[in-house]
């Protein structure tokens, strides 16, 4: 049985995708609760299958017992200004299913399951394994397209074009001539209509087993190539951090993307929380999860660290530590399900996804996990930072160099410190971790953050691997 048809025997059909709907008499919003048939709240003979083997095991979420607040690629950060965000619900929130199953990645991808991806894509050749990845590549002068796929589940995939430039010498060293394994910068003209780029996506997310997914192109790169994004149905629920992406060229060709080949299966079932406790606990966790250590105290350090038993030294507060938090309303809540780290594991575990709608930009997504807390085991505690150096930040986004052997990070900082980029390698994933020192701990420092970029030497290509933020413990966006 092909790959493609054990993902469709194992997704839900959509039965009950929508088990409740609210409409906000003040603010119009709806409120949404998902279950998914059977899987979502067990019943029956289920059930009792589920009782008879005893309580799933804990579930350790790395990255907190919650795992943070989440938030998707280019929105806004939910951390928001200097002392957090409060989240505040416009309206009655659902309670949702009574338990969910938490899924997981199983099994290998198989040269067939690459070759037909290849062939939606339009990339000719076999795939050849090279590690742990199943590679197809220009030959020659090292220009066409070129797709890796992950050999283990969940088999993350890149597809993208690379120019070679011309063979021999015939051309001068430079910017004309790119070296092999160079992207292929865009070629220019108008991107395509939304329509058009969601029905060139149509045939590669078939192929995937997400012509069910929620489908966007809003998105235009380099004013020529439309974005289109896929956030797939698991177990017919929604998903969050398990998107496709796809890049559609002016001429209606796919010219990158990436993504997840397998879908993952269900696995231990447990309680959930509705949505208005789980909203409590995004707001609890966002609290104070603005920028850390951006500059410091504009004061003179004799009178910050002075004080007299009459007159004790007040604590150096900036103008951002007095401000009150960010205030966001919150419109729509459904159940689903959002990536996590699982014991090294890239997991589906049953949240809520919130859409928060601030009255300054555009609406956006924040999650927190559904799990009931008793449930969760306790975080593992890291080992605190060396002396002298702050948290580490979160990454915004990433690009490759040098045929995916350098990794180039950007940031948010400041201008007080210095910063320090390294990256723990796996043949699934490669975590980067941005350390953060200050120049001059005795220098007055005024707090003002700038964007940061930084490289970091990789020991093998990049290929399909999935770069994740040690920060945040999410995938990062490429730039």
């Amino acid at each position: 049985m092909s790959g493609t048809e054990n993902v469709r025997r194992r997704r839900n059909v959509l039965a009950a995708s929508v088990a409740a709907g609210v409409l906000l008499a003040g603010g119009g919003g709806v409120y949404l609760a998902a279950t998914a048939s059977g899987e979502a709240t067990p019943s029956g003979a289920g059930a009792k299958a589920a009782d008879a083997v005893g309580p799933p095991p804990p579930l350790r979420l790395e990255g907190g017992s919650g795992g943070g607040p989440g938030i998707a690629p280019g929105e806004p950060d939910p951390g928001g200004g200097p002392n957090g965000t409060v989240y505040t619900a416009k309206g009655p929130l659902p309670q949702g299913p009574s338990s969910a199953a938490v899924h997981r990645p199983e099994g290998l991808v198989t040269s067939a399951e690459v070759t037909r991806l290849a062939e939606a894509l339009g990339v000719s050749g076999r795939p050849a394994l090279e590690g742990e990845v199943w590679t197809i590549r220009p030959e020659k002068d090292g220009s066409g397209p070129r797709l890796d796929v992950a050999r283990k589940a969940p088999g993350n995939w890149t597809y993208s074009w690379y120019d070679g430039g011309p063979v021999g010498d015939t051309c001068l060293k430079g910017k004309a001539c790119p070296p092999p394994g160079e992207a292929k910068p865009p070629r220019g003209g108008s991107p395509v209509s939304e329509a058009a780029a969601k029905a060139a996506a149509a045939p590669i997310l078939k192929v995937l087993g997400q012509d069910d997914a929620k489908v966007t192109a809003t998105q235009v790169m380099d004013g020529s190539v439309r974005v289109v994004n896929a956030e797939p149905l698991v177990g017919g629920l929604p998903t969050y951090g398990w998107s496709t992406g796809l890049h559609i060229g002016p001429d209606g060709r796919a010219v990158a993307g990436s993504g997840m080949l397998e879908e993952p299966a269900a696995g231990a079932t447990y309680p959930v929380i509705g949505a208005a406790k789980a909203l409590a606990g995004l707001n609890e966790k966002s609290k104070g999860t603005g920028p850390v250590g951006i500059g410091g105290c504009a004061t003179d350090p004799a009178v910050k660290e002075g004080g007299t038993a009459e007159q004790p030294a007040a604590p150096c507060q900036s103008i951002a530590d007095t401000a009150p938090p960010t205030q966001v309303p919150v419109t729509g809540a459904v159940f689903g399900l959002a990536a996590q780290d699982v014991a090294g594991e890239r997991v589906l575990v049953p949240a809520w996804l919130f859409t928060a709608d601030p009255a300054d930009g555009a609406p956006y997504t924040v999650v927190e996990t559904a799990v009931a807390p008793e449930h969760l085991a306790p975080p593992v505690t890291a080992p605190p930072p060396a002396e002298g150096t702050a948290p580490v930040r979160q990454v915004e986004s990433y690009r490759t160099e040098e045929s995916g052997r350098k990794l180039t990070v950007t940031f948010w900082g400041g201008v007080c410190s210095t910063y320090t980029v390294t990256a723990q390698q796996t043949p699934e994933r490669v975590t980067v971790r941005v350390s953060e020192a200050p120049a001059d701990p005795d220098r007055v420092c005024v707090a003002m953050a700038v964007e940061v970029t930084k490289t970091v030497a990789l020991e093998d290509p990049l290929g399909a691997r999935a770069v994740i933020d040690a920060a945040s413990g999410e995938p990062v966006p490429r730039r």
